[in-house]
C-alpha cells in the first residue's frame, strides 16, 4: 500500500518521519460508514466514567492469557541494551497490563534495572504482583490513571531513566494524549528516554469497526465496553 511520507529535522538534529497510508476507495467507504452512526455523547461520557470497571472486567475474563509476553522489545528498542551493564537503571512501564513487557526483561537478566509498572486496572496490577517473577526489592507495581497526575503518588518526578508507552495511547481518549505526554515527561530524568509503539492509523484494526462503535476520530468502543482501537493478541 502506498504511503505519503514527510520528514523534518528537529532542533537537535533528530529526523522525524511521518507516513500516512493512502486509502483505497473501499477503505474510504468503510471510514465513511463508521461516521454514519456515532456513539452518542452521553454514552461516550458514561464509557469514560466506567472505563476502569470495563478494564477490570476484561482482565477478570482473560486473566493473563490475552496478550503474549513481549520478547521482541530488546530487538526493537536498542535503547534498552545500550548502556553500561553496571549502571543502575530506573525503568517505568506506563500501562503495564499484566506485565507482558516487564517480566520478559526480568527473565533476560536485567538485574541492574529497578522496575516501576503501573496500570489503570487494579486487577491487572494484582496479576503483576501475583507473578512468580515479581520481586518487591526490584519492582513496584501500582495503579495509576495517566490522564491525571496520580502517578506521582508512587514515584518522584524526574527519577526515571527509561519509560515506555507500548500500545497504550490507542486505549486513551485522544484529547487526553497531551496530558499523558506531560506525565511521561515529568517522570523522566534529564536525558531520559521514552519508548513508544502503537497501532498505525487506518490499519485493519481500525477499518474493521462497524457503524455504532466510533466515539471520536481514531477512537472507538470495543464489544467488551473498553475503548480504543480493535484489540488483538500482541506478539
Amino acid at each position: 500500500m502506498e504511503k505519503d511520507s514527510t520528514e523534518r529535522v528537529g532542533a537537535n538534529g533528530d529526523i522525524f518521519g511521518h507516513r500516512l497510508k493512502q486509502l483505497t476507495d473501499e477503505e474510504k467507504q468503510r471510514l465513511e460508514n463508521q461516521n454514519s452512526r456515532l456513539i452518542p455523547e452521553a454514552k461516550a461520557a458514561k464509557l469514560e466514567r466506567e472505563a476502569r470497571r470495563h478494564w477490570d472486567i476484561f482482565y477478570k475474563r482473560n486473566e493473563t492469557k490475552f496478550f503474549r509476553d513481549r520478547h521482541w522489545t530488546t530487538r526493537e528498542f536498542q535503547e534498552l541494551i545500550n548502556f553500561d551493564p553496571e549502571q543502575q537503571i530506573v525503568y517505568l512501564e506506563l500501562g503495564c497490563g499484566v506485565g507482558n513487557m516487564v517480566f520478559p526483561l526480568v527473565e533476560e537478566g536485567f538485574s541492574n534495572f529497578y522496575f516501576y509498572a503501573c496500570d489503570f486496572s487494579p486487577r491487572a496490577v494484582e496479576f503483576v504482583k501475583a507473578n512468580k517473577l515479581y520481586n518487591e526489592s526490584k519492582m513496584k507495581a501500582f495503579t495509576a490513571d495517566l490522564t491525571t497526575d496520580d502517578l506521582f503518588e508512587n514515584i518522584a518526578e524526574g527519577c526515571v531513566d527509561i519509560a515506555s508507552l507500548i500500545f497504550v495511547l490507542s486505549a486513551i481518549q485522544p484529547s487526553s494524549w497531551p496530558q499523558v505526554a506531560r506525565v511521561a515527561f515529568r517522570a523522566l530524568a534529564p536525558g531520559g528516554i521514552l519508548l513508544f509503539r502503537d497501532y498505525g492509523r487506518y490499519d485493519m484494526a481500525q477499518l474493521r469497526f462497524k457503524p455504532g462503535h466510533k466515539i471520536a476520530d481514531n477512537f472507538y468502543m470495543r464489544q467488551d465496553g473498553t475503548s480504543g482501537r480493535a484489540r488483538k493478541t500482541i506478539h
